[in-house]
């Protein structure tokens, strides 16, 4: 990841040499964790995941330095980096402009041993009482997302850009050919009105875009069966089916809400 971490400095460098107006973001996997339980031993397992699974991209490329908990993760995993003094002067002059991240959910952590358990997006974690959750595992979450932004901006204070927020889930053609996709519509809803809400406390969160636009294989589970899209892809997991494509309830519903720059949720 270093190397990656300098790579990625270098071409931020580029990209500013080439244009000084050129906005470059990076791209985190963003997910919420939540403590399972007020035991402070919980309580600081949170804090530590944080570090590990966010905190430690999100700083280097937006900061241009290692935090300063970079040395016990190194040291609990038996990690000794090679760090050469020009890559601290490229990791300071090659910071991202904007926060970039995608969104699809929450985790609970905990110290305790627990049975009922969830796993989605290559996390698991103790399964949330408070939320719904998909067909694969994922916590529906739309506060979570406020939680986040609110978050990452106070952390930063960069520009935000949410590439990726969507549900996976089955879809069923009818026999007119329609496909109706409610709970699709009501997800994104949640998570825009959400949107809204960090905006309206000082939030400042410049795009949005879905994952995705038109349903293909789940990078997780290498399935077509789990469907993203708005428009849905005739292609099944058994191979069948010839590509051709048809709007879902959601196309007309999204199309709505971008005319409206996200007002008519309706």
């Amino acid at each position: 990841m270093h190397h990656q971490f300098v790579a990625s400095a270098k071409a931020v460098q580029i990209g500013h040499e080439i244009d000084p107006d050129n906005k470059i973001g990076c791209m985190i996997c963003g997910i919420t964790f939540y403590p399972m339980t007020c035991d402070p031993k919980d309580i600081l397992l949170n804090r530590h995941t944080w570090e590990k699974n966010i905190f430690y991209c999100g700083d280097v490329q937006c900061k241009g330095k290692y935090p300063t908990f970079a040395e016990r993760l190194w040291k609990d995993r038996n990690v000794k980096l090679e760090i050469l003094p020009e890559d601290l002067e490229d990791l300071k002059k090659g910071t991202v402009d904007m926060y970039s991240f995608s969104y699809y959910m929450s985790t609970v952590v905990t110290t305790h041993n627990v049975t009922d358990t969830v796993s989605g997006n290559f996390s698991a974690g103790a399964r949330n009482e408070y939320l719904q959750y998909s067909d694969w595992g994922w916590a529906t979450d739309p506060t979570g997302l406020q939680y986040y932004l609110e978050m990452m901006y106070d952390r930063y204070e960069k520009p935000l850009l949410i590439v990726e927020n969507g549900l996976g889930a089955f879809d069923t053609v009818e026999e007119d050919g329609s496909i109706h996709d409610p709970f699709r519509i009501d997800y994104y809803r949640q998570h825009i009105e959400a949107m809204s809400k960090a905006i309206d406390n000082g939030v400042d969160l410049i795009a949005y875009t879905t994952w995705g636009c038109i349903d293909l294989v789940s990078a997780g589970t290498g399935e077509m069966r789990k469907r993203y899209g708005f428009i849905y892809v005739n292609k099944q997991d058994d191979g069948t089916g010839d590509y051709s494509r048809s709007r879902k309830d959601s196309f007309y519903w999204y199309k709505k809400v971008i005319a409206s720059n996200g007002e008519d949720l309706a």
